[in-house]
């Protein structure tokens, strides 16, 4: 059994996907997990990752659009 608490849901601009964020708790222990669901029409791709891989995607991400939001004027708006 598991226990599934949404932490963020967004859609993005260009291609109109969902994004949704969850949290996933196994209720008899265990390692929390983050969810990540993208959903385009009918189409769901899920990742299920742990909090070692999350903080390596999200330093990968925030270097790159570090970087974007000096090239691209309405990158942050």
């Amino acid at each position: 059994m598991t226990q599934t608490v949404t932490l963020e849901k967004f859609r993005v601009p260009l291609g109109n996907q969902e994004i949704e964020l969850q949290q996933i708790d196994h209720v008899e222990g265990g390692m929390s997990l983050l969810r990540i669901r993208i959903r385009e029409g009918s189409r769901f791709t899920v990742f299920d990752i742990d909090c070692l891989t999350a903080k390596h995607w999200s330093e990968v991400m925030q270097r790159w659009s570090a970087t974007q939001i000096d090239k691209q004027a309405d990158c942050g708006k």
